[in-house]
């Protein structure tokens, strides 16, 4: 008599045939296990740096040797800077570079500072949080030292109208950035895999048509594609939200142009997946690689003065922060093109590098 059929063993069969192919998959090991833990490394990051850096210029008469000044310097999240001029000073106040600036002075026959910070608008998203903290400051020495209600220190305040600078000024262009390098990389992937997969490259070597046209044509239409995307988005940011194009029109050409050369770049990264890619599969791993990184270190939500120092310098190597850093000098500060040229440079540098490894990767078929 034939044994009856057990369930149990064959659904234990298939859970062990389908972790197998579970363990075996990159993008479900990607997807499941690293992404969130850099995530979990990435804002940690972030908190245990005490939380934003705030650049502060400290008044040349203020008094070099009181508590609330010492408490400050011993902050790692206060940085004190110097400028050259009055005129820099101003520049970098109305572009909102820096949080303010400080003045300590000790009050006549008294124990206790006068504290002066003044500031512009343009600071708004530096100050607002900046001021509570020295506050904290404050009444931590107060404690230390009083018993009595007294304070170490009163702040007074002198924030000057400028341009203000929105939540929607920083967002914006990092959100930009990032819808064009997810189009350059996975489009772009995506696209010439399957093409391949499919032996519709080889036709295309088959014809008269030439490699350079291949790929030209190819990209422009992506280029198009992503600019209509970029306009729909600073459409919507500046009509709805109030996103700042100092210049108007001008500024909006300016970053168009920057746009098309930051998609061209890119891309350079979507084609280099697309040849080095085994399998369909293995795309969302290699472009993450190269996307996620860019998307928590470039300065797409929170500046890069957010993080450790010694991971500064990783998040100023990436193409992206420069995109970044050029969207925002254009849009807020009024910065040209031709004022950007570090910037441009270095995503023209990176763009080499791509497309130099793109051409010894790639494969027709």
């Amino acid at each position: 008599m034939p044994a009856k059929y057990n369930q149990f063993r064959a659904m234990l069969a298939i859970t062990r045939a389908s972790l197998i192919g579970i363990s075996r998959s990159p993008s479900a090991i990607i997807f499941s296990i690293f992404f969130p833990l850099i995530f979990i490394l990435v804002f940690g990051l972030i908190g245990n740096t005490g939380g934003q850096t705030y650049k502060l210029v400290l008044d040349p008469a203020s008094d070099q040797a009181n508590p609330v000044l010492d408490s400050l310097k011993n902050k790692s999240n206060i940085k004190f800077v110097t400028y050259d001029n009055a005129e820099e000073l101003e520049s970098e106040l109305i572009k909102g570079r820096i949080a303010g600036i400080l003045q300590i002075s000790k009050a006549e026959d008294s124990g206790r500072y006068d504290i002066s910070f003044r500031s512009t608008t343009a600071s708004s998203d530096k100050y607002y949080t900046f001021l509570p903290f020295l506050e904290n400051i404050i009444n931590k020495i107060d404690r230390q030292k009083f018993t009595d209600r007294q304070t170490i220190a009163i702040v007074k305040t002198e924030i000057r109208p400028v341009r203000e600078y929105r939540t929607i000024d920083f967002i914006l262009p990092g959100q930009l950035g990032f819808s064009l390098l997810s189009a350059g990389v996975f489009g772009v992937a995506f696209l010439f895999f399957s093409l391949r997969q499919q032996m519709v490259l080889k036709r295309f070597y088959a014809t008269p048509i030439s490699r350079t046209h291949i790929v030209l044509g190819e990209g422009i239409s992506r280029v198009i594609f992503q600019l209509m995307t970029a306009i729909i988005i600073i459409a919507i940011g500046h009509y709805f939200f109030q996103f700042t194009l100092i210049n108007g029109w001008i500024t909006f050409l300016e970053i168009m142009v920057l746009s098309i050369l930051a998609l061209l770049v890119f891309m350079s990264f979507g084609f280099v997946v697309s040849g080095l890619a085994k399998n369909e599969s293995s795309i969302p791993p290699l472009a993450n690689i190269i996307t996620l990184p860019q998307f928590l270190l470039a300065g797409t939500f929170f500046s890069i003065d957010a993080f450790p120092k010694w991971l500064q310098p990783l998040s100023r190597s990436l193409p992206l922060t420069y995109f970044n850093d050029a969207m925002r000098k254009i849009s807020f500060e009024g910065a040209h093109l031709s004022d950007c040229w570090l910037e441009l440079a270095i995503l023209g540098g990176w763009g080499l590098i791509g497309y130099v490894v793109a051409i010894k990767v790639f494969r027709w078929e």
